[in-house]
């Protein structure tokens, strides 16, 4: 697939790119991106939740009342489910919710959804560009001249550039990554791909 080469100012240039049809003309892979995707949001869990069972509440362990002739069920502590203020029955304990997931799905994962965004013509070229210091306006500026501009979309550098990063942090429809860092969720998850031909050709060394 060709595309053209846009420039920051929403302008399409003389120039134009070839994509990889060995990363963006792959037939996408469902199962691997849900593997993915579920890898990815697994790794955000903190896994820090935690309650108290009965052996862990600090109560007295005193017999509250008789054991029979009350005319109610026996009760032999405080500390019991049953009671306000007692441990509570198989609640949540610490874990790590990560799993291993094998670099060649990964890899296909990331192609399957790159080709879908190829495939519904949401990826952009950019000339490679930077500003000369951090400015929010001047970045919403240049992203209201692009289609969808009012749409999420995820702006791919072949690394990192401060004043870029600093410039769209507190707009919400715009996220900055790397093309190093490029991961499944962020593709799909965005209307709009926007890819500095850099950073294209970064993403078809890593992946083809």
């Amino acid at each position: 697939m060709e595309l053209v080469v846009h420039n920051i100012n929403g302008e399409a240039t003389s120039r134009k790119v070839m994509l990889d049809e060995a990363v963006f003309g792959v037939k996408p892979n469902d199962h691997a991106i849900y593997l993915d995707t579920k890898q990815y949001l697994a790794n955000q869990r903190q896994g820090t939740h935690k309650s108290k069972e009965k052996s862990e509440i600090n109560a007295s362990t005193k017999k509250i009342k008789k054991q029979k002739g009350t005319g109610t069920a026996r009760a032999g502590s405080v500390k019991s489910p049953l009671f306000v203020g007692g441990g509570r029955v198989f609640g949540p304990q610490p874990r790590d919710y990560s799993f291993k997931l094998n670099k060649k799905v990964k890899q296909l994962a990331r192609k399957s959804a790159l080709a879908y965004k190829a495939l519904e013509n949401k990826i952009v070229v950019l000339e490679d560009f930077t500003f000369e210091t951090p400015k929010t306006k001047t970045f919403s500026q240049m992203l209201d001249k692009f289609k969808d501009a009012d749409r999420k979309a995820l702006f791919v550098l072949a690394q990192v550039d401060q004043n870029i990063v600093l410039s769209a942090r507190n707009i919400q429809r715009a996220k900055i990554t790397t093309a190093g860092s490029l991961n499944t969720f962020d593709i799909l998850s965005a209307k709009s791909l926007f890819v500095t031909e850099s950073s294209l050709q970064r993403i078809s060394e890593m992946l083809s």
